[in-house]
């Protein structure tokens, strides 16, 4: 196994991780951004600051103001002295469409995912701007 593969399967466990902090019932998903070995930002998918932590209402529906992972840790990378531009995220969760704007006007280049969301169109979008995305399956390494 070549380096770079340890290095996003050992990332990849670190968001897996990281999702721990979410309040969200339905699905926890964590996301780092690396750039020259260093994670720059983190983040999980939760409420707004100010926001109760609750995700779901009572019907077990994610409310519409819930923050994606990757949204969190964009906007967290956004308030502090570090750049974006040509970092790699790591995602538990492939991206939305949505996140996936997101993800190429931040300028990242790579998308390094362990799980597939239940739309593809973030990746296909991703790919189109040419954003490399790789699948890694980490329950299996």
């Amino acid at each position: 196994m070549d380096k770079q593969r340890l290095l996003d399967i050992r990332y990849l466990k670190m968001a897996k991780i990281w999702a721990e902090n979410s309040y969200c019932v339905r699905r926890k998903v964590g996301a780092l951004i690396v750039k020259d070995k260093m994670i720059i930002s983190d983040g999980y998918n939760g409420t707004p600051s100010g926001f109760p932590n609750i995700c779901e209402d009572e019907n077990g529906i994610t409310y519409p103001y819930v923050l994606h992972a990757e949204a969190n840790a964009i906007t967290k990378v956004a308030k502090s002295n570090n750049s974006s531009e040509n970092a790699t995220l790591y995602v538990t969760t492939s991206p939305c469409i949505e996140c996936a704007k997101l993800i190429i006007q931040a300028g990242i280049k790579r998308v390094v995912f362990s799980e597939l969301y239940r739309a593809n169109s973030g990746i296909e979008l991703l790919n189109k701007a040419g954003v490399e995305t790789v699948y890694i399956e980490i329950d299996n390494e």
